[in-house]
Protein backbone atom coordinates (compact mmCIF):
# COMPACT_ATOMS: atom_id res chain seq x y z
CA UNK A 1 0.00 0.00 0.00
CA UNK A 2 2.79 2.49 1.07
CA UNK A 3 4.75 2.15 -2.64
CA UNK A 4 0.98 2.79 -4.45
CA UNK A 5 0.71 5.97 -2.03
CA UNK A 6 4.27 7.04 -2.98
CA UNK A 7 3.35 6.37 -6.99
CA UNK A 8 0.45 8.69 -6.30
CA UNK A 9 2.54 11.38 -4.26
CA UNK A 10 5.47 11.48 -7.28
CA UNK A 11 2.47 11.73 -10.09
CA UNK A 12 1.17 14.58 -8.70
CA UNK A 13 4.08 16.10 -8.03
CA UNK A 14 5.55 15.25 -11.20
CA UNK A 15 2.29 16.42 -13.40
CA UNK A 16 2.66 20.13 -11.15
CA UNK A 17 6.18 20.44 -12.27
CA UNK A 18 5.23 19.17 -15.66
CA UNK A 19 2.72 22.06 -15.31
CA UNK A 20 5.00 24.72 -13.38
CA UNK A 21 7.12 24.23 -16.27
CA UNK A 22 5.46 25.00 -19.32
CA UNK A 23 3.65 27.92 -17.81
CA UNK A 24 7.08 29.26 -16.89
CA UNK A 25 8.12 29.00 -20.22
CA UNK A 26 5.47 30.57 -21.88
CA UNK A 27 5.04 33.32 -19.47
CA UNK A 28 7.87 34.43 -20.66
CA UNK A 29 6.61 35.83 -23.77
CA UNK A 30 4.29 38.25 -22.17
CA UNK A 31 7.55 39.30 -19.84
CA UNK A 32 6.80 37.50 -16.59
CA UNK A 33 7.42 34.23 -14.96
CA UNK A 34 4.69 32.16 -12.87
CA UNK A 35 6.03 33.50 -9.90
CA UNK A 36 5.07 37.14 -10.73
CA UNK A 37 1.87 36.03 -12.69
CA UNK A 38 0.58 33.94 -9.77
CA UNK A 39 1.48 36.99 -7.39
CA UNK A 40 -0.64 39.10 -10.07
CA UNK A 41 -3.70 37.00 -9.90
CA UNK A 42 -3.29 36.56 -6.29
CA UNK A 43 -3.47 40.98 -5.75
CA UNK A 44 -6.24 40.75 -8.73
CA UNK A 45 -8.56 38.87 -6.52
CA UNK A 46 -7.41 40.48 -3.47
CA UNK A 47 -7.14 43.81 -4.33
CA UNK A 48 -5.72 45.66 -0.86
CA UNK A 49 -5.01 42.47 0.70
CA UNK A 50 -1.86 42.36 3.22
CA UNK A 51 1.38 40.72 2.29
CA UNK A 52 1.06 38.28 4.78
CA UNK A 53 -2.52 37.27 3.06
CA UNK A 54 -0.77 37.18 -0.31
CA UNK A 55 2.08 35.23 0.32
CA UNK A 56 0.01 32.25 2.29
CA UNK A 57 -2.38 32.56 -1.54
CA UNK A 58 0.83 31.88 -3.42
CA UNK A 59 1.93 29.42 -1.09
CA UNK A 60 5.23 31.86 -0.40
CA UNK A 61 6.89 32.77 2.92
CA UNK A 62 6.25 36.70 3.92
CA UNK A 63 9.87 37.15 3.03
CA UNK A 64 9.88 35.60 -0.46
CA UNK A 65 6.50 37.36 -1.21
CA UNK A 66 7.71 40.56 -0.08
CA UNK A 67 10.96 40.16 -2.30
CA UNK A 68 8.66 39.48 -5.32
CA UNK A 69 6.56 42.26 -4.85
CA UNK A 70 9.17 44.73 -4.67
CA UNK A 71 10.96 43.68 -8.12
CA UNK A 72 6.73 43.47 -9.41
CA UNK A 73 6.72 47.39 -7.67
CA UNK A 74 9.89 48.29 -9.43
CA UNK A 75 8.34 47.14 -13.02
CA UNK A 76 5.55 49.39 -12.66
CA UNK A 77 3.01 46.32 -12.15
CA UNK A 78 2.30 46.49 -8.42
CA UNK A 79 1.13 49.67 -6.21
CA UNK A 80 2.03 49.45 -2.50
CA UNK A 81 -0.41 51.84 -0.49
CA UNK A 82 -0.74 52.45 3.31
CA UNK A 83 -2.92 50.38 5.08
CA UNK A 84 -4.40 50.29 8.75
CA UNK A 85 -2.24 50.70 11.22
CA UNK A 86 1.26 49.55 9.90
CA UNK A 87 -0.03 47.65 6.94
CA UNK A 88 0.68 48.11 3.79
CA UNK A 89 -1.85 46.89 1.25
CA UNK A 90 -1.07 46.09 -2.48
CA UNK A 91 -2.89 47.00 -6.00
CA UNK A 92 -2.49 46.24 -9.48
CA UNK A 93 -1.55 48.75 -11.81
CA UNK A 94 -2.88 49.19 -15.18
CA UNK A 95 0.28 47.95 -16.35
CA UNK A 96 -0.27 44.76 -13.77
CA UNK A 97 -3.56 44.35 -15.15
CA UNK A 98 -2.55 44.20 -18.68
CA UNK A 99 0.44 42.03 -17.86
CA UNK A 100 -2.67 39.58 -15.32
CA UNK A 101 -4.55 39.52 -18.54
CA UNK A 102 -1.83 38.24 -21.64
CA UNK A 103 -0.83 35.87 -18.61
CA UNK A 104 -4.42 34.31 -18.37
CA UNK A 105 -4.49 33.92 -22.23
CA UNK A 106 -0.56 32.45 -21.99
CA UNK A 107 -2.08 29.90 -19.60
CA UNK A 108 -5.33 28.32 -20.95
CA UNK A 109 -3.59 27.65 -23.87
CA UNK A 110 -0.74 26.16 -21.62
CA UNK A 111 -3.02 24.26 -19.17
CA UNK A 112 -5.72 22.95 -22.31
CA UNK A 113 -2.13 20.83 -23.77
CA UNK A 114 -1.47 20.43 -20.18
CA UNK A 115 -4.97 18.09 -19.53
CA UNK A 116 -5.37 17.42 -23.25
CA UNK A 117 -4.94 13.73 -22.68
CA UNK A 118 -8.20 13.97 -20.12
CA UNK A 119 -11.59 14.24 -21.36
CA UNK A 120 -13.70 16.86 -19.89
CA UNK A 121 -15.36 14.25 -17.52
CA UNK A 122 -12.24 13.42 -16.27
CA UNK A 123 -11.25 16.16 -16.00
CA UNK A 124 -13.70 17.25 -13.81
CA UNK A 125 -13.29 13.90 -12.02
CA UNK A 126 -9.76 14.96 -11.26
CA UNK A 127 -10.60 18.86 -10.46
CA UNK A 128 -12.71 16.98 -7.50
CA UNK A 129 -10.69 14.86 -5.94
CA UNK A 130 -7.97 17.49 -6.14
CA UNK A 131 -10.60 19.79 -4.28
CA UNK A 132 -11.51 17.24 -1.53
CA UNK A 133 -7.68 16.80 -0.86
CA UNK A 134 -7.02 20.01 -0.35
CA UNK A 135 -10.24 21.45 1.52
CA UNK A 136 -9.91 22.25 4.97
CA UNK A 137 -12.26 20.24 7.61
CA UNK A 138 -13.36 23.60 8.64
CA UNK A 139 -13.70 25.21 4.74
Amino acid sequence: MHAELQELGRAVKQAQYRQHRALDGALASVGTTLAQWDALRAISRSPGASARALAARTFQSEQAFGALVGRLTAQGLVERRPGRGRRIDHHLTPEGERVLAAGHKVADDVLARCFAALPDAERATLLDLLRRLTTEPDD
